[in-house]
């Protein structure tokens, strides 16, 4: 490999794949991967999940395949709430210790 191949390892691949969008990404893939979990540990279909959800089928096919640039976040947020989970925003100022960033936790 190469120095101008070589890639440096993050705890984000999508950052070492050199994504511009990875943060956005990354908080979609979090919270779809809690939509997914919740759809099948309540065993829904995906048309149970599109009428529960307001949305059509073919948008929870790609959230249950993780197709998600077709997806706002906000979308995927009143998603889980519609699936009773509580969504909560926190914004603060960054600093040396915590740069400005995207972070999401489900």
């Amino acid at each position: 490999m190469t120095d101008r191949t070589k890639r440096y390892g993050t705890d984000n691949v999508l950052t070492d794949l050199g994504l511009r969008d990875d943060e956005e990404l990354t908080a979609k893939a979090i919270l779809a991967k809690k939509i997914n979990d919740i759809i099948e540990s309540r065993g829904l279909t995906q048309f149970d999940a599109a009428e529960l959800l307001g949305m059509p089928q073919p948008k929870v096919s790609a959230i249950r395949n993780y197709k998600l640039r077709g997806i706002s976040l906000e979308r995927l947020m009143q998603a889980l709430t519609a699936l009773g989970q509580h969504v909560e925003i926190v914004v603060r100022p960054s600093d040396k210790k915590m740069p400005a960033r995207i972070d999401v936790a489900a």
